[in-house]
């Protein structure tokens, strides 16, 4: 399995960040994997920001929850994720991953630096 982020590196403060993730190798349909966002800060840990099941049920972080939206596009085997309002603070590596049932993670993409600035 393999998964490739794509998406702009640089959002401005206030607008939406917008990242997709390309998965191959593997259906994001196939139960019982869930498909994961995670980002990292520069200097600071993982944070898992949310994920979209099998079935397409989306899970959040609570304290991201206000800003995430997580998709699917099923014919291109693609997920995304939408986070609106950044700030300087959401500045981090984005992963994607695969996550099995729902626990740990088991593949990861490369990940893609986005950085927020005007």
């Amino acid at each position: 399995v393999q998964l490739q982020e794509s998406g702009p590196g640089l959002v401005k403060p206030s607008q939406t960040l917008s990242l997709t993730c390309t998965v191959s190798g593997g259906s994001i349909t196939t139960s019982y994997y869930y498909w994961s966002w995670i980002r990292q800060p520069p200097g600071k840990g993982l944070e898992w920001i949310g994920y979209i099941a099998y079935s397409g049920s989306t899970y959040y972080s609570p304290s991201l929850k206000s800003r995430t939206s997580i998709s699917r596009d099923t014919s291109n085997n693609q997920f995304s994720l939408q986070l609106s309002s950044v700030t300087p603070e959401d500045t981090a590596v984005y992963y994607c991953a695969r996550t099995p049932r729902g626990l740990g993670v088991d593949y990861w993409g490369k990940g893609t630096l986005v950085t927020v600035s005007s």
